[in-house]
């Protein structure tokens, strides 16, 4: 447990290399997103998100279950989120929401996400609690501007629907004693109080329907699942099934963070098609030569490359371009510029469109007004 820890907790990621994820498989005890589940949902969906294709999603507690289930007729729904910070939303936060929108649209299914906003301010990472609901606000409109369906999807900040949820939380809480919570989230004497009680927040919106909870988020966060499955049927209710992913890669370089407090390690969702290419071609680091003579010889690493990394995460959906991309580059005859000036404009592609949604996107259909909002609002846990 201590080795796992100094990998990764819910603060905070250490993952230096490709084997600290294989670890993570092992100590987390989480299954590895084979072929065999990947082709069982291609039957069903008809194709596969290039976040799974890709298999930067890789790993999952139950998630072959819950397909089988879903093929006899059991339903499921959605759920993930987001805690707000000062720092605005960047690409690499938008990868469990990305999943979650291509799930609800091919099955068809309530999504739920949550924004907690007690959270940072119980972390001391915030110093205004007044000011988080603000940003809390922001971040829920960038969510919904990625085409979520407003009457399917409920978005709630948690200092507003802790009337609702405080029931609920009240019962998980008991379940969950001090020393657990220590155990699996590394709490301190410097720790607050309000921590371990968030605890039992993130596991209530399992709860809000008596179907399977899927929970698309990265590999970070499956400790407050375990719990979940820990207790989930003593209240009559099923235990939650993850699908967890991988981190994205900041600016500087392979496994570095992705920072929304460092604007040189980040695309950010509002930055403009110029700040984009800056960013990229001042900081991207590269697999290419120091050279074009020795690029042109030797060829460049794109296992090594930012641009072709987040390309082949998320944003060159062809497969064939993809390793068009990666042969030409390695033989020389793609350049570094070249590969970010393609890398630029595929970003400002995928972005601009979530910037012009965004303008005009009604965020109270989503938390208030909505089908499944107005359905929330009246909800009441029971066992």
């Amino acid at each position: 447990m201590n080795e796992y820890k100094d990998i990764i907790n819910i603060y905070d990621a250490n993952i230096k290399e490709e084997k600290d994820y294989e670890k993570l498989i092992k100590f987390f005890g989480v299954k590895e997103i084979d072929d065999i589940i990947l082709n069982n949902l291609k039957y069903i969906t008809g194709d596969l998100h290039v976040l799974l294709r890709r298999k930067f999603f890789y790993a999952h507690r139950d998630f072959d279950i819950l397909l089988n289930k879903y093929n006899e007729g059991k339903r499921f729904f959605l759920y993930t989120g987001r805690a707000p910070s000062k720092s605005k939303m960047h690409i690499g936060h938008l990868i469990p929401f990305l999943l979650t929108k291509w799930f609800q649209e091919k099955f068809n299914v309530n999504v739920y996400i949550q924004i907690p906003d007690e959270e940072k301010y119980w972390e001391k990472k915030a110093d205004n609690y007044e000011e988080i609901r603000e940003y809390a606000l922001e971040d829920a409109k960038t969510i919904a501007s990625l085409g979520f369906d407003p009457d399917k999807t409920f978005i709630f900040i948690d200092s507003e629907y802790i009337k609702n949820m405080y029931k609920a939380a009240i019962y998980v809480a008991r379940e969950i004693n001090l020393n657990t919570a220590k155990s699996v989230f590394g709490f301190d004497d410097n720790s607050t109080i309000g921590l371990p009680f968030y605890i039992a927040l993130q596991i209530v919106p399992t709860f809000f329907e008596r179907n399977i909870p899927l929970i698309p988020c990265g590999i970070d966060q499956d400790p407050y699942f375990r719990l979940q499955r820990d207790i989930a049927e003593k209240f009559g209710y099923y235990k939650a099934s993850t699908i967890l992913s991988k981190f994205v890669w900041g600016l500087q370089g392979p496994y570095t963070k992705m920072s929304a407090s460092d604007p040189k390690s980040a695309i950010f969702i509002d930055d403009d098609y110029d700040t984009i290419r800056y960013k990229i071609f001042k900081y991207a680091f590269s697999g290419g030569r120091g050279t074009l003579e020795e690029h042109r010889k030797y060829g460049g690493n794109p296992d090594i490359d930012v641009s072709y990394f987040w390309l082949s995460v998320l944003f060159e959906e062809d497969d064939n371009k993809l390793k068009e991309i990666r042969e030409k580059y390695i033989m020389g005859e793609l350049t570094t510029g070249e590969l970010k000036e393609y890398t630029a404009k595929k970003i400002w592609e995928f972005l601009s469109n979530i910037q012009e949604r965004r303008k005009n996107i009604n965020i109270d259909k989503f938390m208030y007004d909505g089908r499944l909002a107005r359905e929330m609002w009246e909800w009441e846990f029971r066992i």
